[in-house]
């Protein structure tokens, strides 16, 4: 073979991962212009019916004015600092609440004793409503900010707990079996067989934790709060600022989505080896 038929091999092995790499990208392109055909087409039919006079101002302004509504925010600096709390306190209430859930999903999943005696009160304890509990939360805590972040917490705790505790209760047990075979020890057992089987269940309940501490922190801003997303709702509720409010809600939305697409980017790194039905 000659000098230059294998520089034009290595030409074409050394191009094939661009030219995959190109593909992915517009794949990936594609999906997300797939995502924006809805929201752009309900945002401009919104416009429209604004603009035209079919929906009153107060009820519901239009997308360009809460659009300038958003940047005067942003220029003033009350949005950023507002967020910013509300962002701390999404963000610590989800990792005491969701640490505790997996931890104790951990411990009950693996061990009969801990489910018997830990699980029917859980069980319990996760049909209370979130509102029932915000007056008992006010008596204990007050208004401060630890109120509010337990009250996240716990909305960030069950989603978590149930499906850990359900991921490694449902791990095959013929996979058990071939482990015996294999003669696995217990910690290769649980390392190699019982967490990467029940990591879906897991993930999953990492994404519902974190929607669910979204709602409560929604929730735990409107008890007293004077300061954060939640209160500047409220506060543009008072005084019929329905451009503020929408502002308020499109943030939780946008922030709630990307938080929910981070973890989808981990599901799917973490998540290769399965081989599911995609629609």
């Amino acid at each position: 073979m000659s000098n230059q038929t294998v520089i034009s091999l290595e030409e074409v092995n050394t191009s094939k991962p661009s030219i995959f790499n190109r593909k992915r990208k517009t794949g990936n392109l594609r999906l997300i212009l797939k995502g924006f055909i809805l929201p752009a087409i309900i945002v401009i039919v919104w416009e429209l019916s604004g603009a035209l006079g079919l929906i009153s101002p107060t009820l519901l302004p239009r997308p360009s004015v809460i659009f300038t509504t958003f940047v005067d925010l942003i220029l003033t600096g009350d949005l950023i600092g507002h967020f910013q709390i509300s962002l701390l306190r999404a963000i610590g209430g989800f990792i005491l609440g969701g640490t505790l859930g997996l931890l104790l999903g951990l411990a009950v999943g693996f061990k009969q004793n801990i489910e018997q005696t830990v699980d029917p009160m859980i069980q319990m304890l996760r049909t209370v409503p979130t509102l029932a509990v915000i007056p008992l939360f006010i008596l204990w805590f007050g208004f401060g900010e630890v109120s509010k972040i337990l009250l996240i917490a716990k909305g960030a705790f069950f989603p978590l707990y149930v499906n850990t505790f359900l991921g490694i209760r449902g791990v095959d047990s013929k996979l058990f079996d071939v482990a015996k075979v294999l003669e696995f020890s217990r910690w290769k057992q649980i390392t190699h067989l019982i967490l990467p089987a029940a990591l879906p269940n897991i993930l999953l309940g990492l994404r519902l934790s974190l929607g669910v501490a979204w709602l409560a922190l929604v929730a735990a801003e409107l008890m007293g709060s004077s300061q954060g997303v939640g209160y500047l709702i409220t506060d543009a509720r008072q005084f019929s600022k329905t451009d503020i409010v929408f502002v308020g809600i499109i943030i939780f939305a946008v922030f709630g989505k990307v938080s929910d697409s981070l973890v989808k980017i981990f599901e799917r790194k973490l998540l290769k080896w399965q081989d599911n039905f995609q629609g």
